[in-house]
């Protein structure tokens, strides 16, 4: 006897639903699992005879009888341990030793030896494709339901063990669904570790900061070592508006395919900062590997990707971040498939001016020649520069600004932030894009409107910067954002005149 139960498999950040088909015959004793399954399927059968012969019932390895599993549709490919609870239920159900009605349920979960379950990754994007595919019941092991409790239109089911489900399905107990939750009811606990106002001095690169969270601007920081790079990065999300809904359920839905979900929080609420170190593989940061995983592009996504001491990333890793500066998406092509992963984030990005780091700095003695200067200063492309808003210099603090009084808190300058990016939700509420970074040529033609007074001042500036016509556009957008800042409907000479502040020295 042939029967049908239903699990689902991710597949790049998106899930499908897969049918494991479970037929019995009598003949020489075989299980097989068929169907593009990798090792850790294969070895499932072991843990599924285990958990049912501990279940007391009739194990798949009974000598003459042929179980064969098929993991459908076979082009597919079938990974991790998600699919044990399935095929356990599939066998129970074919042999049968339990009578149910197996339509609408879709179940997921990783069998112990003693049957208890264990809990598996991606279960958002999975609760996502099982409403999209009309099931009405999501059963699963205890502690994954948490996180697709805000997905309307399917009951969460949870459970401890393979006993547990047999008598759930057989209708010997009763387990009542988790309740629905709206995100309005989840509790934002907006824990920051560093609080701009814990740090001293460096005013100008904190408005630049103000900026760049206000429009979703790229930023390099440059500066020596000590000067307060990496803590004013670390205190940019201090500074974001919390993810709206559907952001949140997008960066969740990565980072639980990935398994870096917190099992006493499981939503993001907060948008991520990711820091890798400069000596990570191209693979963990722009993501990849023999079947496409998302990387620390993708995982900071709706955030902050942060590289410091960028220069000394690998140059692949570098020029590798053009696509997603431009796109917000990174495109990953390998062997057994191609994957899109969204990468619409911030890049801050710091460096030192000399390998030693005290290149034109008149207290400290440089030990690095020309050429390593120029070098260091070469390994980031003129192109890549090209996708960063604003430049800043982070020079040493001063001893009296280090005793100075506090400026003003993260939360005060969030505000502002926040107030920014609702002039800009109002602007581009007919469009597809939410900040104005994300202005294309038609949404500057539309919406940034430069008074015929301040032609001379552009002309000039890009002929002095030799501006790009990226760079140029760029100019203005980050004009808009500064005009957004200061409430004024239109770019004024002091909002163009700032911006160009925040171009580099030399365009390369």
């Amino acid at each position: 006897m042939a029967v049908t139960i239903f699990s689902a498999q991710v597949a790049g950040l998106n899930a499908k639903p897969i049918s494991v088909e479970v037929d019995i015959t009598p003949g020489l004793h075989i299980f097989s699992i068929v169907g593009l399954a990798d090792k850790e399927i294969q070895e499932s059968r072991e843990r599924i005879s285990a958990a049912i012969k501990n279940l007391g019932a009739l194990a798949p390895h009974k000598k003459a009888q042929r179980v064969i599993v098929n993991l459908a549709p076979a082009d597919i490919k079938k990974e991790g341990p998600a699919f044990d609870l399935p095929i356990a239920i599939g066998f129970l159900l074919a042999s049968g030793q339990i009578i149910f009605d197996p339509r609408g349920k879709l179940f997921l979960g990783e069998l112990g030896l003693d049957g208890t379950l264990r809990r598996v990754p991606g279960i958002l994007p999975i609760a996502l494709a099982a409403r999209a595919a009309r099931f009405s019941q999501l059963i699963l092991p205890r502690g994954n339901g948490a996180e697709a409790v805000l997905i309307e239109g399917i009951e969460i089911i949870e459970i401890d063990s393979l006993q547990e489900a047999v008598e759930y399905l057989s209708g010997r107990k009763e387990c009542a669904p988790l309740p629905h939750l709206l995100f309005e009811q989840l509790e934002i606990i907006a824990s920051y570790p560093v609080d701009l106002k814990d740090i001293k001095g460096q005013e100008i690169a904190k408005r630049a900061l103000t900026l760049a969270a206000a429009g979703g601007h790229n930023m390099l920081m440059h500066g020596p070592p000590g000067s307060g790079k990496t803590i004013l990065a670390q205190a940019l999300p201090s500074i974001l508006p919390p993810l709206s809904f559907e952001e949140s359920i997008e960066v969740t839905k990565i980072y639980s395919i990935a398994g870096l979900l917190n099992e006493e929080k499981p939503f993001i609420t907060l948008r991520p900062l990711r820091n890798p170190h400069h000596t990570a593989s191209h693979t963990s940061v722009i993501g990849g590997g023999s079947y496409p995983r998302p990387g620390e592009a993708t995982l900071a996504h709706r955030g902050v990707l942060f590289l410091d001491e960028f220069p000394e990333f690998d140059r692949r890793v570098i020029e590798s971040l053009r696509q997603p500066l431009e796109e917000r998406t990174i495109t990953v092509a390998r062997t057994y498939g191609t994957e899109t992963f969204p990468a619409h984030f911030m890049l801050i990005a710091a460096m030192n001016p000399c390998p030693c780091g005290n290149f034109g700095n008149p207290k400290k003695d440089c030990s690095c020649s020309s050429g390593a200067v120029l070098k260091y200063k070469k390994k980031i492309s003129g192109p890549l520069l090209d996708r960063i808003d604003i430049h800043i210099e982070v020079p040493e603090v001063e001893y009296e600004k280090l005793e100075g009084g506090d400026s003003d808190p993260s939360a005060e300058i969030r505000k502002k932030v926040e107030q920014a990016r609702l002039i800009q939700q109002k602007r581009f509420r007919h469009a597809s894009i939410r900040t104005n970074a994300e202005m294309g040529l038609r949404e500057i033609k539309e919406f940034v409107k430069i008074k015929e007074n301040l032609r001379p001042l552009l002309k000039s500036a890009h002929e002095k910067h030799r501006l790009s016509a990226r760079s140029y556009h760029r100019l203005l957008k980050l004009a808009r954002t500064i005009a957004d800042l200061e409430g004024s409907e239109e770019i004024e000479e002091l909002h163009l005149s700032e911006a160009l502040q925040y171009r580099p020295k030399q365009e390369i």
